[in-house]
């Protein structure tokens, strides 16, 4: 493809004015590899590195940019924080979808968001079904059961190990 930024001049040579193009090249200079957890080489022994949209997922995966930081967690009331790690490699790595997947407690939740979605979607057109459920809810050990057995609760050995 032709590019985007096209430098000339004109140039007398002898009785004929000849134009002449200039390259245009740019050279940037950037940590964008967030925290990493090897130690980046010395500025004056790394190589520039040509990018285009061919080979942007593949310079970043090489690039192993990541960022570690901590968030009030407002999952909980106990106003404690949450340390979030995020690894990016690929340019999809920064959709909200594929961050909540790197993130433990969000993920948990929007697995338990979909389980009940599919629960939903069963519940739909079926009368008994629904009655069943009513009293799964009605009786909270009941409840619990569902819950260990959605994966959403844990069982007894694990409260009881923490």
């Amino acid at each position: 493809r032709a590019p985007r930024v096209q430098i000339s001049y004109d140039v007398e040579t002898g009785d004929q004015l000849e134009r002449k193009e200039i390259p245009f090249v740019v050279g940037a200079l950037a940590d964008l590899s967030g925290k990493p957890e090897d130690p980046l080489p010395r500025l004056k022994d790394r190589k520039f590195v040509e990018i285009d949209r061919d080979n942007f997922d593949c310079v970043l995966e090489a690039m192993k940019p990541r960022v570690v930081f901590n968030v009030d967690n407002k999952l909980a009331a106990d106003g404690c924080q949450l340390l979030v790690e995020l690894r990016f490699k690929t340019l999809g790595d920064f959709h909200p979808e594929s961050v909540v997947q790197q993130v433990e407690p969000l993920r948990e939740l929007v697995e338990t968001r979909r389980k009940l979605s599919e629960l939903l979607n069963k519940l739909d057109g079926n009368d008994r079904f629904g009655e069943i459920l009513q009293e799964v809810i009605a009786s909270s050990g009941s409840l619990k059961q569902l819950g260990i057995e959605l994966g959403v609760a844990k069982t007894p050995d694990q409260e009881s190990a923490e």
